[in-house]
């Protein structure tokens, strides 16, 4: 009974037989997967190493860039691994911690996109305050509680779903979700679904509803103001808000698809579609921050033009030295 109610292993059963293909594939993934941690390392050493960008905004996108590699990583190592092979089982453990980290990485995402909306309000809507208000103690704690907050929460929903006696263990989806698990179960999960529900409104739909709030109170604000204001206003919180744009519609067609049958739809457009969050966002949040900022992309080019001045010179030496 403890065998048959508590699975050691679960099956992803979205997987297509790529066939010939398998191979192309797996590069190409591979390809995408180092783009995103070479893309977000460039832009954590930018920022991390020039000091004129240690302020408030410029740590938070610091932040984004750091949950990026936790999230993709969390996805594509387990990924790898099932494109190259033809069964696809995950131990009981691993598909636990797997739901950890994607949902972590989720929320601290929009927790982190918050504190973010948060920044640019003062910013713009109080600026004569924003040096007392947004000091690093305070960007500290704001970080501090965005992370360990999702932190908790989500490990009490992955506790509660790791102890249901489940009646079976195909999971539709090419990563472990919560969801599906909780679907498998023999019992009712009257308890899961609220806490599930609580989590879910704090950590998505809060901070949704708030960013929202600070830029329906920033264009307010806007339409009384110059032209001069209003471009540079649209500068400084372009970027923000197409990172909470695009994450927001990718992470809507992942909780849309966890309602639907995937295995009776198109197999590649759901595949498709419920990776979107954890592939789109860490590859479009360093391109967006990295090429629209100024002072981002300022520092970069120069960390990139002194590498490129660094090879002569190490190749002079060499010369030099034989």
């Amino acid at each position: 009974m403890e065998n048959n109610t508590h699975p050691p292993y679960f099956n992803l059963t979205i997987f297509m037989n790529l066939g010939k293909y398998r191979y192309p594939t797996f590069v190409l993934c591979f390809l995408l997967y180092a783009f995103i941690v070479s893309a977000n390392l460039v832009i954590i050493l930018a920022i991390s190493q020039e000091k004129k960008l240690h302020e408030p905004m410029y740590i938070f996108i610091m932040c984004l860039s750091i949950n990026s590699l936790y999230g993709s990583a969390g996805f594509f190592i387990r990924f790898f691994r099932d494109l190259l092979s033809d069964t696809h089982l995950i131990s009981r453990s691993a598909c636990f911690s797997q739901i950890y980290i994607i949902y972590t990485y989720a929320s601290y995402e929009l927790t982190i996109l918050g504190i973010m909306a948060y920044d640019r309000y003062v910013a713009v809507c109080q600026p004569l305050h924003y040096h007392n208000k947004m000091t690093l103690k305070m960007v500290c704690k704001l970080v501090v509680l965005a992370c360990i907050y999702p932190a908790v929460s989500d490990a009490v929903c992955v506790y509660l779903s790791s102890r249901l006696p489940l009646c079976g263990n195909k999971i539709p989806k090419v990563f472990c979700a919560n969801w599906p698990v909780v679907k498998l179960s023999c019992v009712p999960t009257v308890l899961n679904n609220l806490i599930g529900m609580l989590v879910t409104i704090s950590t998505v739909f809060l901070p949704l509803a708030f960013v929202l709030y600070t830029y329906v109170r920033i264009f307010l604000l806007c339409r009384k103001r110059s032209s001069e204001f209003k471009s540079k206003v649209v500068q400084s919180c372009l970027p923000h808000i197409v990172t909470f744009v695009n994450y927001s519609i990718t992470l809507f067609c992942d909780v849309a698809l966890s309602r639907i049958n995937l295995e009776v739809v198109n197999p590649f457009l759901g595949i498709t579609l419920s990776v979107e969050f954890v592939v789109i966002p860490p590859i479009l949040n360093p391109l967006v921050y990295g090429l629209k900022l100024p002072e981002i992309r300022k520092v970069i080019l120069r960390m990139l033009s002194c590498s490129i001045h660094d090879k002569p010179i190490v190749k002079n030496n060499i010369n030099t030295l034989t």
